[in-house]
């Protein structure tokens, strides 16, 4: 598969997965939104691991890993809010951190996080 096809792939995925991230808390599933903060996050930073490496990315969740390959700088800031998002793939998939983590994810918790998300996302895709 051509680069910029594998490029476009992640692109795409992480725009649907932003948009069900927005359904999902419009809805009030919270905690599922959470999941898809870091769905859409690690789409997005494959698509700049892929521009880097010129091949397709690895089968890694962590986004401070795949930061690291992205060949893009990020703040102190930004990598402990991606390792807090990284966590949400975990607590929101699994039944025994699932109830813990829904409980966290109210509607405030959720909005913050939201909102950070999508402002590190548009800041990647400028990259790209």
């Amino acid at each position: 598969m051509k680069i910029s096809k594998m490029i476009n792939y992640w692109v795409e995925g992480a725009e649907d997965d932003l948009k069900t991230a927005k359904s999902l808390f419009v809805s009030k599933r919270y905690h599922h939104c959470l999941f898809f903060c870091h769905l859409f996050l690690e789409k997005i930073i494959k698509a700049l691991v892929v521009k880097k490496i010129k091949h397709q990315a690895p089968y890694v969740h962590n986004l401070v890993r795949l930061s690291e390959l992205s060949g893009i700088e990020f703040s102190e800031e930004q990598l402990d809010l991606l390792a807090e998002i990284t966590s949400f793939n975990i607590e929101a998939r699994y039944n025994d951190y699932k109830r813990k983590f829904f409980k966290k994810a109210t509607k405030e918790y959720t909005e913050g996080y939201f909102e950070k998300a999508k402002d590190i996302y548009l800041w990647l895709k400028s990259k790209l």
